[in-house]
């Protein structure tokens, strides 16, 4: 097998929504597509990636760096002794003559190649990427569901309690039992009766219920958010300070009992194993929400899964930030705690399979070889459109 050729464009999944740090109206993403040698029903087999939200485009890191050293890099030297593509090797060219440090833009350009990377090397295994992966790097026994949550509850110009009380309405009629919402954006009373609007929707019940900062609070305003919300017993406390503000995560862990996660915006080996020295967390009830879309691919995923388990941390505890395809395969393969979801936002990108249904916050995946987005219709006209 060898990349005969790469094809690099950018998709817009902007909207009005807001969170406590940024607003999504100008809000894009790379996409790739890696076309092989390897010929399928007449036509040859291509791999496609893409960035997760959150995250702006790539393109320039892609095609003045990441791409050219692919592309020029010899056939056999992608391929493993067994004539197999090797995905780590893939990923020591992408990053050939970089420097250490510099994570961001550059783990974000590497990420969507090595997506598209395991799309092409599993559909060329004729298999769904889930069982690709768990053959190569799990048991061989995939998960055959995965928990998800409904992410959701932005800020939005004109949104109402109302309105969000409807729209978490929806995510339970979709058949999501656990529900996310955004927090820091509002003056800590709102946000309070806002937390309150949701959890009548709920039955009451907080533990139903995620709550994302997205990195907003200073250390005092953290702690004052988690005295006031410790009582509504709720799912998580999601991103509280700085992603790089281990001393913050740590003193907040201190004083604030129920659940935190975090870790969506680190993006390396390296940052997630200063989160687990000095962040605080406590494996028995914390979440990790590294995305392997965002952070140099599932290459480097699986060197942070394996530097998790030397810390005593089970992969039971990782739930992927994104709400992506991607991540659920890997979900699903390396047995983690489940993946976020995003019913309604980030289109065309963010989602599953059009078929995909939810039943008591689990999803099943698609048998479809690769990652499958040939079972997601409009993403598939774009990603197609790249090289049409």
């Amino acid at each position: 097998m060898k990349i005969t050729n790469v094809y690099e464009g950018v998709v817009p999944i902007s909207s009005s929504i807001r969170n406590a740090w940024i607003d999504f109206s100008s809000m894009d993403c790379s996409i790739v597509a890696i076309e092989s040698d390897v010929v399928r029903d007449g036509k040859p087999v291509v791999g496609y990636g893409f960035n997760s939200n959150g995250r702006y485009s790539a393109g320039e890191i892609l095609r003045r760096r990441i791409l050219p050293r692919l592309t020029a890099a010899e056939p056999g030297s992608l391929l493993d002794e067994q004539g197999r593509f090797d995905h780590a090797k893939a990923w020591e060219v992408m990053m050939c003559n970089e420097k250490p440090g510099g994570h961001g833009e550059r783990s974000v350009a590497v990420g969507v190649v090595d997506m598209a990377l395991f799309d092409l090397a599993s559909k060329i295994e004729g298999k769904p990427l889930y069982q690709y992966l768990s053959e190569r790097y799990g048991d061989g026994h995939p998960d055959d569901s995965v928990f998800v949550y409904a992410a959701g509850g932005y800020y939005a110009p004109g949104k109402t309690l109302t309105d969000l009380q409807d729209e978490m309405r929806g995510f339970l009629d979709l058949g999501y039992d656990v529900v996310k919402m955004k927090i820091g954006g509002a003056d800590l009373a709102e946000d309070l009766h806002r937390i309150e609007a949701v959890i009548d929707v709920l039955g009451g019940d907080g533990s139903r219920l995620a709550v994302d900062v997205n990195g907003r609070f200073d250390l005092n305003t953290a702690l004052e958010y988690g005295r006031a919300i410790e009582p509504y017993g709720l799912f998580w406390y999601e991103e509280i300070g700085d992603p790089l503000d281990y001393h913050l995560n740590a003193t907040v862990a201190e004083h604030y009992s129920g659940p935190i996660a975090t870790g969506e915006n680190l993006f390396s080996l390296q940052d997630a194993r200063n989160l687990i020295r000095y962040g605080g967390l406590r494996p028995d009830r914390d979440t990790i929400q590294v995305d392997p879309a965002l952070s140099y691919g599932l290459v480097e995923y699986l060197r942070i899964q394996d530097m998790l388990r030397q810390h005593g941390w089970s992969s039971r505890r990782c739930i992927p930030h994104g709400g992506h395809q991607f991540s659920l395969h890997i979900a699903a393969a390396l047995k983690l705690g489940g993946n976020e979801s995003y019913p309604g936002e980030f289109q065309p990108t963010g989602g599953f399979a059009d078929d995909a249904v939810v039943e008591k916050s689990r999803v099943g995946l698609t048998d479809i070889p690769g990652i499958g987005f040939e079972g997601k219709a409009a993403f598939y006209k774009v990603l197609r459109a790249l090289h049409s």
